[in-house]
């Protein structure tokens, strides 16, 4: 049996070939990224750990910002004094670290990333343990001069002599480049500008004073873990500061970019499952189809003595062979993956050297579970029905007994587990919780879409004798051939439709989401705005005041009201302690917005020592208006809060604003100073025209590239780029689940062709030109394919219009088809059709009539 089977394995290869395709595809999506992340990390865990101090001393920051707030945390720089006199303390240095500047040249461009990254102030400070080294020039001495690091000269042409503009919180100033320095170890993709440590003080903070954090090294003999109790001994249990040795920093800094990993790595792993998924399919079909063709191999092995175990043992082992094939391939392009990851991150900014590239062990074994586990479970169905065969009926070539029973079964599970899903989705509708709608709506999602793939050959006969009604009277007699090809055997057309139907149904539910998104998100622009212009940075990262004041300046300007974001947490009457971001704006508020209230106004809201909040999370957490709230600021400050009013605005929680808290600019600065404007709006004084001010402020603001000026219409193209970076993601993967399901048609198109063998030799003795031949194929792919996108579509609209439910207890509540793209989906599919029968077609042309007529 083992010689047999794997003479038929390699008797079948180039059948087989496809199928691998789809291992292979999969393999490679889970081995890059797992390769990937792991060669980032341990680059990035070299890199903070060969650069943290022995014991590093911040300010503890009692909340954490879900949404950037320019807001820079210091502490006292005569700390370092205070903690050089520690015994144990080597040297206690000042440190000034600062994200979020802009630097920009004489032409008022800026010279930072454009890829997200940061640009980065601190101070000079060289030690061995630096990043970077002086490679050209001399260090900076005064307010006056600065170094940039070589990656950033090179791709801006900075060199030495070259004045720099800076633009920080506490004010613009200039600078000279007096020298470059070179990272010896990884850049991570910032832009670094390095100041005299005092300048730095200074000029990034604001305060001679102040300090972003102290880095402490340890004498001989004494470890950063006693170093650090010392060190906490000396400054006392304050709680003000947070202290952390070499290893705990590195640590503290790697899961500060673990999130931007992650989201590599999941987007990777969405590949890898869809390409698994859509695989399943392939290979089901293409060992069914192989299997139905050896019925006479596998019943002469029956009547020579074979039972059923060692039938099912022979499939099983081919699929084995199929799987470490497929899987050693995709271990293979995985790493040819993740080193073209590595190259576009270079592109990027994040130089990480290939030569570098981490291979652990849990990347084969998982490459091998994937790949083998994948094919192993697809074949186990077509190889129980090959052992199911008896010898007799298999010599006779006889229909296979039992084919109707298992339809029967089929639809009883199908019903079951589509009520099942279906129940699940309603639930999802009514339910009137978030976290239990999405709940709901993820069991109801697997549920109808195993539902549908049990119950798509119960469809077939129905759906494709509509779709495929007109190919008699357009095509004639190739036409009606061609339906009742796609009739023929409804479990194959079922399972090759399947794997195109999941790609369409994933990408049918996320357009109907994010068209629902994009059209709650104008509406409630439409509704709420009431600025003429709005002015902010296209990542809502904030910027500094004298942005604001140079606004105020411009002519033509009217009314100016400033917003800021800071993280605060709220004690609530149910005793319930909430994390979020509230917003505080100038009490001009009612001018550029219009806010609807349940009870209480703006005025209210924005009165000292008050607040605003939804109605519907005030009335869920059991606060009133006019009661008072616990709230707890950035550094651990706190105050009680009146609320003044309660909202009513059906609003999208977009930046992490659970609850819609909001209060005046007055009572923000009393209690969290330091923080930056994030959103500016911006109405036209009397008599001026709207393009003549926007003109004005575009000219003020020249000067300060990190902000834009948008109206209206600019806002909510905003909003839709936004939005459409998710939708890109869901159409790269449908591109993947449409290449995997075109392998699918293709395999059994093939096979079906080398099963219709005889047919098809009879066919064109009997008169069926070449051409003729080669168009019956085509339109029985095409119908197929659309009976595919139908099911897909059909289901993604059930996914979207739940999706939309859940959207809606989130504020958005619009529901939008995009009827366009469904329409183009369609279409698209008939195209996917007929190129994957483009080869199985012109292979049947190319038969010898006489063979084929002979072949058994």
């Amino acid at each position: 049996m083992l010689k047999a089977t794997l003479r038929s394995f390699l008797a079948h290869k180039g059948r087989l070939l496809l199928s691998a395709l789809a291992v292979v595809l999969s393999v490679a999506f889970v081995a890059g990224s797992l390769i990937f992340s792991d060669t980032v990390s341990r680059t990035f865990d070299r890199l903070f750990a060969s650069t943290a101090a022995d014991v590093t001393v911040s300010p503890d920051e009692k909340l954490d910002e879900a949404v950037p707030t320019g807001f820079t945390p210091t502490l006292p720089a005569a700390l370092a004094g205070r903690i050089a006199q520690v015994s144990g303390v080597a040297e206690a240095r000042v440190d000034v670290d600062v994200a979020g500047i802009t630097v920009v040249d004489e032409n008022n461009d800026s010279v930072g990333p454009t890829t997200g990254a940061p640009t980065l102030g601190t101070g000079w400070n060289p030690t061995k343990r630096s990043p970077v080294e002086l490679t050209s020039g001399r260090a900076p001495q005064g307010t006056t001069e600065a170094l940039v690091d070589s990656e950033t000269a090179d791709r801006k042409d900075l060199g030495i002599g070259d004045t720099l503009k800076v633009i920080a919180a506490p004010g613009s100033f200039e600078v000279k480049v007096v020298g470059i320095v070179t990272f010896t170890t990884t850049n991570p993709g910032a832009s670094l500008l390095f100041l005299d440590p005092p300048a730095a003080q200074a000029k990034l903070l604001g305060d001679p004073k102040a300090a972003t954090s102290i880095n402490v090294d340890a004498a001989d003999g004494v470890s950063d873990d006693e170093l650090k109790r010392r060190v906490a001994a000396a400054l006392g249990d304050s709680g003000a500061y947070t202290l952390r040795t070499a290893d705990e920093q590195a640590e503290s800094d790697v899961e500060q970019l673990g999130g931007f990993l992650d989201v590599i790595k999941y987007v990777m792993l969405g590949f890898a499952g869809v390409a698994v998924l859509v695989g399943v399919f392939l290979i089901v079909n293409t060992f069914s189809m192989l299997i139905a063709q050896r019925t006479r191999e596998l019943g002469l092995l029956r009547a020579l003595g074979a039972d059923r175990r060692q039938v099912r043992r022979s499939v099983l082992t081919e699929a084995l062979l199929l799987g470490l094939f497929g899987s050693t391939l995709g271990l293979a392009a995985g790493i040819g993956l993740a080193a073209g990851l590595i190259e576009l991150m270079g592109l990027l900014g994040m130089n990480i050297k290939a030569t570098e590239m981490v291979v652990g062990w849990v990347t084969p074994v998982s490459a091998y579970v994937v790949g083998v586990g994948v094919t192993f479970v697809a074949a186990y169905l077509p190889a129980r029905r090959a052992a199911q065969v008896s010898p007799m009926a298999a010599l006779a070539d006889a229909e296979i007994a039992g084919v109707g029973r298992p339809m029967r079964v089929r639809t009883v599970v199908g019903v079951v587990v589509g009520a099942a899903g279906a129940a699940a989705l309603v639930g999802c509708a009514t339910a009137s919780e978030t976290s239990s709608a999405a709940s709901l709506l993820g069991l109801g999602v697997v549920l109808t879409l195993v539902a549908t793939v049990i119950a798509g050959p119960l469809l077939v006969r129905p759906v494709i004798r509509v779709l495929g009604a007109g190919f008699p009277a357009l095509f004639g007699s190739v036409g009606r051939m061609s339906q009742r090809n796609a009739l023929r055997n409804p479990r194959r057309t079922g399972a090759t439709a399947a794997a195109l139907m999941v790609g369409l149904a994933l990408v049918g539910g996320m357009s109907v989401a994010s068209a629902s998104m994009t059209r709650s998100f104008d509406e409630q622009i439409d509704k709420t705005l009431g600025a003429d212009f709005v002015v902010q940075n296209a990542n809502f990262v904030p910027f500094p005041a004298e942005v604001t004041d140079s606004i105020r300046d411009t002519e033509g300007v009217g009314q100016v009201v400033r917003s800021r974001f800071t993280p605060i947490a709220v004690r609530l009457p149910d005793d319930d302690r909430v994390e979020t971001t509230a917003v505080g704006y100038d009490p001009q508020l009612d001018e550029v917005a219009n806010i609807t209230y349940a009870q209480g106004d703006t005025a209210a809201a924005l009165a000292d020592g008050h607040l605003g909040m939804d109605v519907d999370f005030a009335r869920e957490h059991g606060v009133r208006l006019g009661g008072t709230v616990p709230v707890e600021f950035r550094s651990g400050r706190t105050a009680e809060l009146t609320v003044g009013a309660l909202t009513d605005q059906e609003s999208a929680d977009g930046f992490g604003n659970q609850g819609g808290i909001y209060f005046s600019l007055s009572t923000l600065e009393r209690y969290a100073p330091g923080g930056q404007d994030s959103v500016v709006y911006v109405n036209a004084a009397a008599g001026t025209d709207a393009d003549a001010l926007r003109a004005n402020l575009e000219r003020t603001l020249d000067p300060y590239p990190q902000v834009q000026v948008r109206d209206l219409a600019d806002y909510k193209q905003l909003i839709h780029d936004q939005i459409a970076v998710l939708l890109y993601l869901v159409y790269a993967l449908l591109g993947l689940a449409i290449v995997i399901a075109v392998l699918g048609v293709v395999n059994t198109l093939a096979l079906s062709v080398v099963e219709r063998t005889r047919e098809i030799g009879l066919l064109r003795a009997i008169g069926l030109g070449r051409r003729q031949l080669r168009r019956m194929i085509r339109l029985e792919s095409v119908v197929i394919a659309v009976f595919g996108a139908l099911l897909g579509l059909a289901l993604g609209l059930v996914w979207g219009v739940s999706m939309q439910q859940v959207l809606a207890l989130q504020g958005m509540t619009a529901l939008a088809i995009p009827w366009s793209t469904i329409v183009a989906v369609v279409i698209g599919s008939a195209v996917v059709g007929v190129v994957a029968a483009l080869l199985p077609a012109a292979r049947a042309s190319r038969m010898n009539v006489l063979e084929a007529i002979a072949h058994e």
